[in-house]
């Protein structure tokens, strides 16, 4: 079968047995190191994927992706969820009243942000009906003054289900005794736990007993949006806000998260290229390798000169030669790669038990995430068979540049 005489040589120099075992040592190398370069990229990428997923789906699973509030109080709530649920991005809507203040138990005390929610509403919004750890969601009736709290305000109270809190508002009410904060006694219903810092900061109340406290009896604040794609929001809010009047405005999770997600993605992207160095350094040996291997085959390289072999022809034999070493090399880090990111969970969570050991006990997660991406696995690919190609044009040429007479002088 016809074979192109470039593709046939350059095969077979890789397969035949160098009589310099260093310069097989170095081509050895060059395939190991890719192999590591890649499978160390695409695993480091997954495992800075996993945390990006683990952070959308429990902060913003918790925060409002867009809201739709107001200046002043809101009488026609439902109207206005099923103007914005008119739009293609909106999946689900949630009335809320929110307020700060301070909860007290037990003589300790924690500021928290107290939402007022309607707990059929607020499931279909938020992720916190899932994350319930202790009691229901729909524990929290209307009139009696029932309290979810985050697992880390819980313990900062040193409260459960069951104990009664303190709310206490900065709001001053006039009564016989002078001027007071506004307050009201709270039984615990519930407790949430999502791993972040929301755990410490957030509570939930329902929407009737936070509009008694505010006074806003039958109104709410504003509306909680849950979008079909977050990135849409700032669009999606302009788009709402379009149709109705001046006394309405919006916010969106930019706005409240945008930098520690921001913060994230330059945090991969400088990685990424802390890992891109690497592979890099790993492609380029190819370069050592074939400068060797065009030193070591002069004579051979002459031999097919003079039987007719173009210099164009020479070049490309020993571009196929590097191209297959970054192919091979390539090809087995991805492998690698791959398969450590679908197992260095429980890699990882196996060493934890093995010695008794918490790696992470500072992190909103108790465990590493994993989340491979085929496009990342795709790019990682590409970019380092690109880097192995150019590593083998400079030694190409240099064996192309061989003259016959000169490399025969001495043989």
């Amino acid at each position: 079968m016809f074979k192109p005489l470039s593709l046939f040589i350059g095969l077979r120099y890789t397969r035949a047995r160098r009589r310099n075992h260093f310069i097989s040592f170095i081509s050895l190398t060059s395939i190991l190191g890719l192999m590591l370069g890649v499978g160390v990229m695409i695993t480091v990428l997954s495992v800075m994927n996993g945390f990006d997923h683990e952070l959308r789906t429990r902060i913003l699973g918790m925060v409002p992706q867009a809201t739709i509030n107001a200046y002043q109080p809101i009488e026609d709530w439902p109207s206005l969820a099923r103007l914005a649920s008119k739009n293609p991005q909106v999946e689900a809507s949630a009335p809320f009243i929110q307020m700060q203040g301070m909860l007290t138990a037990q003589g300790n005390v924690s500021g928290a942000v107290v939402t007022g929610v309607l707990p059929d509403a607020e499931r279909k919004v938020s992720i916190v009906d899932t994350a319930m750890i202790q009691g229901h969601l729909a524990n929290l009736q209307s009139d009696q003054f029932g309290i979810v709290l985050g697992a880390g305000l819980a313990a900062s109270l040193g409260v459960g289900p069951g104990d009664k809190v303190m709310l206490v508002l900065p709001e001053a009410s006039l009564s016989p005794a002078g001027v007071i904060p506004r307050f009201k006694r709270f039984t615990v219903v519930g407790v949430f736990k999502v791993g972040a810092e929301v755990d410490s900061s957030l509570a939930y109340i329902h929407l009737d007993d936070a509009a008694r406290m505010l006074r806003m009896q039958g109104q709410v604040q504003g509306l909680r949006l849950k979008l079909k794609d977050l990135f849409q929001a700032p669009e999606v809010t302009r788009q709402i806000l379009g149709h109705l009047s001046e006394n309405f405005y919006g916010s969106t999770w930019e706005e409240t998260q945008g930098n520690l997600f921001s913060a994230i993605q330059m945090e991969k992207t400088m990685m990424g290229l802390l890992l891109f160095l690497i592979v890099a350094v790993a492609a380029f040996n190819i370069v050592s390798s074939l400068v060797m291997v065009v030193t070591d085959k002069k004579a051979d390289i002459a031999i097919l000169r003079t039987l007719g072999a173009s210099p164009e022809t020479v070049q490309r034999i020993f571009m196929v030669q590097g191209s297959f070493i970054g192919l091979v090399g390539t090809g087995m880090g991805v492998v690698l790669g791959v398969t450590l990111a679908l197992t260095v969970s429980g890699i990882i969570n196996g060493i934890q038990k093995i010695f008794g050991l918490n790696l992470f006990a500072a992190y909103f997660v108790d465990y590493l995430p994993s989340r491979l991406e085929g496009t990342d696995v795709l790019w990682v690919t590409a970019l380092a068979l690109f880097l192995s190609f150019m590593a083998t044009i400079y030694p190409a040429r240099r064996a192309a540049r061989v003259q016959p007479a000169e490399a025969l002088r001495y043989e």
